[in-house]
């Protein structure tokens, strides 16, 4: 028989079949206590699952918390390499992701070998990759960084010495402008759902709303676009804001605009209306939403939760190599919001 790509391609079909009600709630804590679980949430996950956990946030937020907690299992609700990564801090700990299916298209545009061989084209390069790779990926790396504080870790590398800057094209780009540096060589990938907030879409939801100010995520498409808006004075400077996940939640408690556009993934706006409920935050682009993330369903809890899985494992010479390339990072400086 002929193999279709009907064939072989993942499932990736949600657990679903459970309501988020009150008896849910009160089965996933009583659960999460008998394992002696943390529940952590990214910003990106669906409302419900938000608001079970324990600590809702960025993904290197989450790990560190994680890591400084005393519970022996650490239940991580987002994708699989934010769960690598709180496996990697926590090496002694119990990780599990409510769906292992739940991957990340960002992460999955680079991989170790593909690092390797751009490695061997740019001999004594410093490496320098986004948190939001694979264990494997941070394991090749010289030093992490995050959306906020990218800039200053590229910095901090000597002048004359190049660095490969990846996966993220669109974050890559961002840093070239604010560091001017010819010597930044940047991997072409990029988180699917953030390239599809475009520039032109960004214009025109400006246009409709000139009162609003401008949260953007320097992985999105439209960065430069809202940067170029700003500079044409089209869009006033003091709008347009170019903020890591966790900075959109402090920089929203802080804005005197009554309304804010938001460029990032849609889950995002519900830490956003927590954090300042008097302001109205409106999507740049409302289909802007990571079926991945929306992988961890309310069943997908309850499964993890009652039957103890999906474990997250990462080998101690991978982690041992990847934590470095982390630890290495926050020696420069507290590397704030994590993506």
């Amino acid at each position: 028989m002929t193999e279709t790509l009907t064939d072989t391609a993942p499932d990736l079909t949600p657990y679903g079949g459970v309501d988020a009600d009150a008896a849910w709630a009160d089965e996933v804590r009583r659960l999460a206590r008998k394992r002696d679980a943390v529940l952590l949430a990214h910003n990106y996950q669906l409302p419900e699952i938000q608001e079970i956990a324990d600590h809702t946030g960025d993904s290197l937020a989450l790990s560190r918390i994680a890591a400084e907690s005393e519970a022996s299992t650490i239940v991580f609700c987002g994708v699989h390499f934010m769960a690598e990564t709180a496996k990697i801090l926590s090496p002694d700990k119990t990780v599990l992701i409510p769906d292992e299916r739940a991957g990340c298209s960002l992460a999955d545009s680079l991989t170790a070998e593909q690092l390797r061989e751009w490695k061997s084209q740019h001999p004594g390069a410093v490496v320098v990759s986004y948190v939001n790779t694979t264990a494997d990926v941070k394991a090749e790396t010289d030093i992490c960084c995050t959306s906020s504080n990218a800039v200053d870790v590229v910095a901090s590398i000597p002048a004359d010495q190049d660095v490969l800057f990846a996966p993220d094209q669109f974050l890559g780009a961002h840093v070239k402008r604010e560091t001017g540096r010819e010597n930044l060589h940047i991997w072409a990938g990029e988180c699917h759902v953030h390239a599809g907030i475009n520039g032109p879409e960004l214009a025109e939801r400006a246009a409709a709303n000139p009162d609003a100010d401008l949260f953007i995520h320097p992985e999105c498409g439209c960065a430069t676009s809202a940067l170029y808006l700003a500079g044409e004075g089209t869009v006033p400077a003091e709008k347009v804001k170019i903020l890591s996940t966790g900075d959109m939640v402090k920089q929203a408690r802080s804005t005197n605009a009554s309304s804010v556009l938001v460029a990032t993934e849609i889950g995002m706006l519900h830490q956003l209306r927590k954090a300042a409920p008097e302001i109205d935050f409106a999507a740049v682009n409302d289909r802007a939403s990571c079926r991945y993330m929306k992988m961890i369903t309310p069943a997908a809890l309850l499964r993890s939760l009652r039957e103890g899985v999906d474990e997250v494992h990462v080998d101690l010479e991978t982690a041992r190599r990847a934590r470095a390339s982390v630890e290495r990072m926050i020696a420069i400086g507290q590397p704030g919001g994590g993506e």
